[in-house]
């Protein structure tokens, strides 16, 4: 998934779900969110998140949710 946070596309980072929170008061869904690269997580709702492809070991793609916040 790339979260973006406000970013343009170029400048968006992969993430991965670590977790699924309680919806928030308006229903939306909420993850809790890691980059490899820093030491901290974040939380995101569903509405922000874009999938996708992630390769797998056999060559097929599965996909993920990417943030989408524009």
């Amino acid at each position: 998934m790339n979260n973006r946070f406000g970013l343009s596309p170029s400048t968006a980072e992969t993430y991965r779900i670590t977790a699924i929170l309680p919806a928030r008061e308006d229903n939306s869904p909420q993850y809790r969110i890691r980059n490899d690269d820093e030491r901290h997580e974040r939380v995101t709702t569903e509405d922000s998140l874009e999938e996708l492809p992630v390769p797998s070991a056999r060559g097929d793609a599965p996909e993920e949710k990417e943030p989408d916040n524009g």
